[in-house]
């Protein structure tokens, strides 16, 4: 039977990052290739019991919730955000299944087909499959290691009259990179001139590895409402939550929770209720400073094989948090045709290019380091290095 599908149907298309770990599951391969936090730092425990609590407690929490969620998480919310000097009021705080449904919710509520969205190049693959299934025109703006270059960036907002700029400004997927305190002001001055809306995804900032040197969020700068910023618990907590949070202008936040109550009604509430529990009982903050401890070791392990690649021309950032090396090879290198060689080697990677809005560079791939023990690291990265000392041979 010939089904009649909807038109936006021709913009979705398939995650690369999905589709490769089908692919490795099925053997004895070594990934880097998925952004998986480590299960064994799981506060199994703690989330057990904030369950048992959520479960046993007020029969309520077994109830229908508010599409906006759970209002004493939302105060917590608002506190963990005003100690890293984001000070907004719990009412305009949004908790979304993952900040993957925050994505959503904006788009559907403020693109039309065709409007434009302005971002780097490379930037989150999710991201831009979001913004391509409801039809927008995403245009890239050139950067460099301290974010968007400046003058491309007003360049594009004076010719193509943008409705939004989506960033990941700190320790960004898959590139990793931070951007300087100057460009974040200088984003929100040009965004306030030319009336611009700023989307500020934020699923690695607690990531950091040097406290000293932890960036202030875009949207704490922001003293003109320009700005909607979402982060998520995946990360610091477990992803099977599935709790996420976006907070911005009210107007905006309020029709995002219309277009939220006729997608689910609203996130998991034993999840939300158990998340209470979490925050008031568990020392989360000692626990993401075991994240970052243990994360920086392995980044070290990963920097330390790469450095052994013989291959003239490899390069990359070393990252200051997060969860991703990004790796540019030399410009005769196709990284998508190089990981047949690499998973029959027993190691992946995500290639680069579907990460780019346009002008993909086909020699980049992303590795993630933090889901593989230092020993297994070790493993993936001789052979990962094998692979590459090999292209230097037949070059």
């Amino acid at each position: 039977m010939k089904y009649g599908f909807a038109e936006r149907v021709r913009f979705m298309k398939s995650s690369a990052v999905r589709d490769i770990l089908k692919v490795i599951n099925q053997g004895n391969v070594i990934s880097f290739a998925g952004g998986l936090p480590e299960e064994n730092l799981f506060p199994v425990e703690a989330v057990d019991r904030a369950f048992h609590k959520a479960v046993t407690g007020d029969p309520k929490t077994l109830q229908y919730g508010e599409t906006e969620g759970v209002s004493a998480l939302r105060e917590l919310l608002a506190l963990r955000m005003k100690k890293k000097g984001l000070v907004r009021d719990p009412g305009n705080i949004l908790i979304t299944s993952g900040s993957q449904q925050a994505i959503d919710l904006f788009s559907r509520v403020m693109f039309n087909k065709g409007d434009v969205i302005l971002t780097e190049n490379p930037t989150y693959l999710a991201a831009l499959q979001v913004f391509e299934s409801y039809e927008t025109n995403v245009i890239a703006v050139n950067s460099d290691d301290d974010g968007m270059v400046l003058t491309d960036l007003e360049e594009k907002i004076v010719r193509h009259k943008p409705k939004c700029i989506y960033v990941v400004p700190t320790y960004s997927n898959p590139t990793g990179k931070v951007w300087s305190l100057e460009r974040r002001l200088k984003l929100l001055e040009l965004a306030n001139q030319y009336h611009v809306v700023i989307f500020e995804d934020d699923p690695y900032g607690e990531l950091q590895f040097d406290e000293a040197e932890a960036p202030p969020s875009i949207a704490s700068l922001d003293e003109n409402d320009l700005v909607l910023y979402t982060s998520t618990f995946s990360k610091t907590v477990v992803p099977a939550l599935r709790i996420g949070w976006i907070v911005g202008p009210h107007q905006i936040i309020r029709i995002m929770a219309q277009a939220k109550q006729a997608t689910d009604l609203h996130t998991n509430s034993i999840s939300q209720h158990a998340l209470v529990h979490l925050l008031q009982d568990f020392d989360i903050d000692q626990h993401i400073q075991t994240i970052r401890q243990t994360y920086y070791e392995r980044m070290l392990v990963m920097k330390r094989l790469l450095d052994e690649v013989s291959i003239e021309g490899l390069e990359y950032t070393v990252p200051k948090g997060g969860m991703f090396f990004w790796v540019k090879l030399p410009a005769y290198v196709n990284t998508t045709k190089l990981l047949n060689k690499a998973v029959a080697e027993g190691v992946a990677y995500v290639p680069g290019d579907s990460f780019y809005v346009s002008n993909a560079e086909q020699n980049t791939f992303r590795l993630n380091f933090t889901n593989a023990e230092p020993a297994l690291i070790e493993e993936g990265m001789k052979r990962l290095v094998k692979v590459l000392d090999e292209i230097n041979v037949h070059s």
